[in-house]
């Protein structure tokens, strides 16, 4: 069973020094708690704090300063800082004064509750440590911080905090001066930055991506890989991968960049050897599913850090687009999409995948039209997703020759959700997507988040430039 210690008698108030009025719980002259249990003579506080030391000289009594303004027990504020007066830190360090020279550096020594500011070029940037440890290295050997950062709003603070940041380093998004350190935090305001998932942009020659959190979700499950290679006989290649994580399983945003990744990967290697784009795509389909499967199989301590996350295999959906010889092949699982917008709108559009999912199924047995099917509560329930727990992997690809220019649109259900039929996706599309890629997929993302932006959102275009070979189909399939 617990104890409990029984407190010892005090004679007088630690705050102002009345005698206390027996069973009293709080001082009557200063409002102090009585009740506090005062620190055992060994303790190590994890923060050091500044006392006056145990046997202070009797012949020259401390000269507190008086505050003006008062508390509201009409008890004068304590104005004193710690280094005000002689005395020792809690590892028994003398403390010196605001106004006296370190006999070393030259600069006035840092109190135990922050640096104190002697004026000097280097004052803002001291380091203090936070408890009492044995390493002799000292502040700057602990990566230890100090307590308190300077306000970069303060004139006296401008200059010093706006030349912290080394060159390259990133800054704070809150301040503006402060440096950023590894976990993702402000060093001088500590503001949380945003991950680098939370909004990605990438652009090259022929392609280029964007993707976003939204506005619901608490982080970006969604990833995308985009490159470009030459074929044996020196044309070009362009690739797009986009992907999306399955919120329900374990690790979607893991699964998601792996498959990405993968697949990246297998289409630069297997493109230049001459492999046939669509005999690639399926190949790159296949590498990711083996590379999204690997993260099932990592030992159990590897996810002890986070207990909250569900223990299901990690899954994600693929889509992806290859332009190269002419010829535009997709591949897919799951139910992100392909659309293709020609640079006439007045031409047709298309969407050149098929969904895995319930509503897809349903339309393709007769049971319902795609209307219904879609207005139902289960029409985004996926039947084919990369991952262990897959029933069976069933990659689809497709060949398309367009005989006219036009825009890929690679996008996940985050944007089609907002702009379904191809049609409607067309008039999302701005005009000048053709020349401005990167303006363009910035611009479906703003729908989509304009729309309510309630999944992750990311969309991938591939400009496709060819000589108009007359009327007929927009793409027809090879």
């Amino acid at each position: 069973m617990s104890q409990s210690h029984q407190q010892p008698a005090l004679s007088k108030c630690p705050g102002c020094e009345e005698p206390p009025v027996a069973g009293d719980l709080f001082c009557g002259a200063c409002g102090y708690d009585l009740s506090a249990v005062p620190a055992r003579p060994d303790d190590r506080p994890t923060m050091a704090i500044t006392v006056p030391p145990a046997a202070a000289p009797a012949a020259e009594a401390v000269r507190w300063p008086v505050a003006e303004e008062t508390d509201s027990s009409d008890v004068p504020a304590p104005v004193v800082r710690p280094a005000d007066v002689p005395g020792t830190d809690s590892g028994g360090r003398p403390l010196t004064g605001p106004d006296t020279p370190d006999a070393e550096s030259g600069r006035g020594a840092a109190s135990p509750s922050g640096p104190v500011r002697t004026g000097g070029p280097d004052a803002a940037a001291a380091r203090v440590r936070h408890d009492d440890r044995a390493d002799p290295g000292g502040a700057e050997a602990s990566g230890d911080f100090a307590l308190a950062a300077p306000d970069p709003r303060a004139p006296e603070h401008t200059a010093s905090f706006a030349a912290a940041p080394a060159p390259g380093a990133k800054v704070c998004v809150a301040c503006r001066s402060g440096r950023v350190d590894a976990d993702g935090y402000c060093e001088n305001c500590g503001h949380a930055q945003p991950r680098e998932r939370d909004h990605m942009e990438q652009e090259l020659d022929a392609v280029a991506a964007v993707s976003d959190r939204g506005l619901r979700h608490h982080r970006n499950e969604d990833s995308f890989a985009v490159s470009s290679t030459a074929l044996p006989d020196g044309s070009p290649a362009v690739v797009a991968i986009v992907c999306d994580g399955v919120s329900s399983a374990s690790r979607p945003d893991e699964a998601s960049a792996a498959a990405a990744s993968a697949a990246n990967e297998a289409l630069l290697e297997s493109l230049p050897r001459g492999t046939h784009p669509q005999q690639a795509m399926h190949e790159a389909i296949v590498a990711a599913s083996e590379a999204v499967n690997a993260l099932a199989r990592e030992p159990a301590g590897a996810r002890e850090h986070d207990a909250h996350r569900h223990q299901n295999a990690p899954a994600c959906t693929l889509v992806g687009a290859v332009m190269a010889g002419g010829l535009l092949i997709v591949g897919w699982v799951g139910d992100s999409r392909v659309y293709w917008v020609p640079e006439d709108r007045t031409q047709p559009t298309a969407r050149l995948t098929e969904d895995d999912s319930w509503a897809a199924q349903m339309v393709a047995a007769g049971l319902m039209n795609e209307a219904e099917a879609y207005a139902d509560e289960r029409a985004h329930a996926i039947t084919g997703w990369l991952g262990a727990d897959a029933y069976e992997l069933e990659p689809h690809t497709a060949a398309f020759k367009p005989d006219r220019p036009g825009l890929v649109v690679v996008c996940t259900d985050g944007l089609w959700n907002y702009a379904e039929s191809a049609e409607e996706m067309a008039a999302a599309v701005p005009a000048d997507a053709q020349r401005q890629p990167l303006h363009a997929a910035r611009a479906l993302v703003g729908h989509a988040l304009d729309g309510g932006g309630h999944d992750n959102v990311t969309v991938a275009l591939v400009p496709f430039a060819v000589r108009p070979q007359g009327a007929g189909s927009a793409c027809d399939t090879v």
